[in-house]
Order: structure tokens, then sequence, then C-alpha cells
């Protein structure tokens, strides 16, 4: 593995390169985030990335685990773990952790997917000790300190926020239906994230705990330190606070065979909105397999800036949609295409579906134009880039590298990717993935009107 060393870097070309033509992907400066991998005893992989531009430091710990490792009747239990991290232990009592962090000058957030489990923290330099003992500590003894009090408050904030950001959030309802219409009872990916009420109000004590000691263990998590530090200091730390962690057997996670619909899935639901929508769903190729970075860029073609075919065509020339997005949702089992459309006033959605079919029809019949992919490779590229100038961005981005590749430094083959597609490789693609014969097509009407009215007479 490469030594760690000051900043990514952008590596200038060689002064002896070659003057024939090349082709843009060829001539593009390397990208390269210099880090050091290695394993304790117990399993943890640990990467160290150097940076000294500024005294600030960045943690970020990736559990492999997320909602598709869940067993049913125990949805949510990846995310309501996630809360759970920030309810104390013996030594860190409920609400220290960030209090003590704050103290500090430094600030941490966590998130969950179907996937992985990730935690991260930014602070000065100097309280990089408190960083590392802190996670060390709930990570080794979170389970002996659970209780049902702290259990129920963290149930109840799950379920509240399902309330507030799927429930009762305009068109919110979407992301808890498409999983169960895009997967077949019994895959990883049925059901979302968030999980069900009924399943978050059922668990116990005894089942977050299992769940914790199954999962949360040092040879199923990846460890990345990113910022101002010593790196032998930093690898006592951690051997000090990390290596008596012991590790347990995990499990072995399903493969189950690649999804594939056999028809069209049509589905109506009202929801408390002014305007309808249209959500289009297609199962398109995992991530980073073939087609992942075909996909990102004909999304980005299809939606970003006023001159992509979806806006222009919806919003700026035939006036039928409010807004419309494209995006390819990537993911470890099987990643899903969607585009999605809220209609104008007045303006049905067999309208609205009828003019995304005809300009998702022009990139299946026909190339982008150079134009197009030059600007849809530079909008992504920029992107890209971009989120690599935080300290905490790269640290990110290692551990993903790391959880999803194996490979922390992936970095510049990940990108290349994206140089390297065609507008050939976007059509092929495009006629692969988005059959008008095989999707979800899902509207969410407002309650009441018409358009519900029809939808129940159906």
């Amino acid at each position: 593995m490469p030594a760690a060393a000051p900043a990514p870097a952008l590596a200038a070309a060689p002064a002896s390169a070659p003057t024939a033509p090349q082709s843009a992907a060829s001539q593009a400066p390397k990208l390269d985030i210099p880090f050091t991998k290695y394993t304790l005893k117990n399993g943890l992989t640990v990467i160290l990335h150097e940076d000294h531009a500024l005294p600030m430091v960045a943690l970020n710990l990736m559990v492999k685990v997320g909602s598709r490792f869940e067993e049913p009747g125990r949805t949510g239990f990846a995310h309501l773990f996630e809360h759970l991290m920030f309810m104390g232990t013996r030594r860190v009592p409920t609400k220290q952790f960030d209090a003590w962090m704050e103290a500090e000058g430094g600030w941490n957030n966590a998130w969950t997917s179907e996937d992985r489990t990730d935690y991260h923290e930014v602070a000065p330099a100097h309280a990089l000790p408190l960083l590392l003992w802190l996670e060390a500590d709930r990570f080794s003894s979170l389970a002996d300190s659970m209780d049902l009090p702290k259990l129920n408050a963290q149930r109840d904030v799950v379920r509240n926020e399902r309330r507030q950001t799927s429930e009762n959030e305009p068109y919110g309802k979407v992301d808890l239906l498409m999983p169960s219409l895009m997967y077949p009872e019994g895959h990883p990916y049925h059901h979302p994230v968030i999980g069900s009420h009924e399943d978050l109000q059922a668990a116990t004590v005894d089942d977050v705990t299992t769940f914790f000691r199954r999962w949360y263990v040092p040879n199923n998590v990846s460890l990345v330190v990113a910022g101002d530090f010593d790196a032998q200091k930093t690898r006592d730390l951690i051997e000090r606070f990390f290596g008596g962690i012991p590790e347990r057997p995990v499990p072995a996670a399903t493969t189950p065979a690649p999804v594939k619909l056999s028809g069209v899935v049509r589905k109506t639901i009202e929801d408390n909105v002014n305007l309808p929508k249209v959500i289009m769903a297609w199962h398109s190729p995992p991530q980073y397999a073939p087609g992942d970075a075909d996909l990102d860029l004909l999304a980005t073609a299809l939606e970003q800036g006023k001159a992509s075919r979806l806006y222009k065509a919806l919003v700026y020339d035939k006036q039928l949609a409010q807004e419309v997005s494209a995006v390819q949702h990537s993911g470890d089992l099987g990643s899903t295409f969607t585009v999605e459309a809220i209609a104008r006033p007045g303006v049905p959605l067999e309208k609205v579906e009828a003019a995304i079919d005809a300009e998702l029809a022009k990139v299946r019949d026909a190339k982008l134009s150079r134009e197009e992919l030059d600007r849809a490779k530079n909008q992504y590229e920029t992107a890209f880039v971009t989120a690599l100038e935080s300290v905490a961005g790269r640290a990110s981005m290692l551990n993903r590298y790391e959880t999803s590749k194996g490979q922390p430094g992936f970095v510049e083959q990940d990108l290349k990717r994206y140089r390297d597609a065609t507008a050939e490789s976007l059509q092929a693609y495009a006629k692969s993935t988005l059959d008008p014969d095989a999707r979800v097509i899902l509207r969410v009407v407002p309650k009441g009107s018409e358009e519900a009215k029809k939808a129940v007479t159906k």
C-alpha cells in the first residue's frame, strides 16, 4: 500500500509524455489520496491518511451492516442501532458523547443505508485521542450498558423520524413503498431502511444487544483517521483503545440472484399534496458494476441543468412539470434508476408520463451528442473532486471504497469509469435498462382528487 503523505495529489504528467493525440481521459491528471492500510490482530481494518494543511482530524468508522442484513420481523434494527450508539455507556453517560466532543470543538454524525452503517467525527487535531477513545468505548461496551429506558427513548425517536421524514412529508411515502414494489418478499432490499412501526415496537433489549454483538465486531469494521496527526502516535492509540476488543465470527451475507421485473408494476397512492407526481423506476447494474457509471452520467444528462433533456422538454418547452429528476441509486446487490416529475397545476399525469417516455425513447434510439456527454462528465467530475476538498470527505471515500471493494485507493479507478464512458455505452445501457415494459410506475395524487377517485375505481 502507498505510504501516508500530506494531502491528495493530482499528479502532473511526466515530461516524457507522448506527443501523439490522446483522448481526454488519457490526458486527465491522476487523482490520488495517499494512505496507509493495516489490520489489527482482532481483524479491525485501519486506514491512515495524513494531511497537515490544517490542524484538523476526521474519523470515519464504517460497519458492514445495513438494513439488508436484518432478520424478518426485525426490520429497522440497523438504523435503530445507529441511534442507540449515542445513548452512552458506563464510562460515558448519556449525552456526554456529544458534550465532551463539542467541548473540544468537534462534531459528529452517522447514517445507515441498505448496505452499511457509518459513524464520523471532525475535530481540532488535539482532540484525536478523545475521538478514538470515545469510539472504542461505545464500540466495546455499549451492549453491556443497554437497558429498556434507553431502547424506548430511541425507539420513539426513530418512529417519530419515520413520521416526519416519510409518512407526513409530502411524497415521503414513496420511500416506504418503493422497495416492496421493486423487490420480492424475502429479498434483502424488500423493506425500507427505517423499518416498520410494528417491528420497531416489538424490539426487545435482548434483540438489540444480540444484533450489536453479531455485527459490531472489529473484524466487520474499518476505521479511517484523516488529517493532521502523527502516524506512529496514532497507531499506538488505536492499538491501545481498539486492540483489546475481541473478534467474533460474522454471519455470511446472502447474495440473491439479480431481480428482474416481468412487466409494468403500477400503483397509485393518495397523499396530502397539492400536485400529483409520477415516479418511474427500473432495476439497474449494482454499484461499480459495468453500466453503473454510464447510468450515473445518463441521469446527469437527463436532468442536470436547464439544457438537460428532461428539464428542457418537460419544464421549459412543454411546461408540463414543476420539476423533474433522474438518478441512479447504486447499491451493493443491485441499483435502481428512477425518473420523477411533479406535474404543473391542471396537467394530467398521463401527459407527463408520455413526455418522459418520449425523452427516454430518444436516448435509447440515438446517442447523446458530444456536447451533452462532455457536459455530463464535467458536471460529475466537478462534484466528485469537490467531495474530496475536506479531510472528512476523503475519510468517507476511503472507507466506502474499503467496505465495497477492499481497496481504499480505488478513487482513480472509480473516476476512470466515468472518463471512459462513451455515447455508445450510455445508449447501450439505456436500451438494456430503461425497458418501457419492465418497470415500476408509482403515482402520488392529492387526497380526494379526481385522480384518486379514478385509482379507487380501477
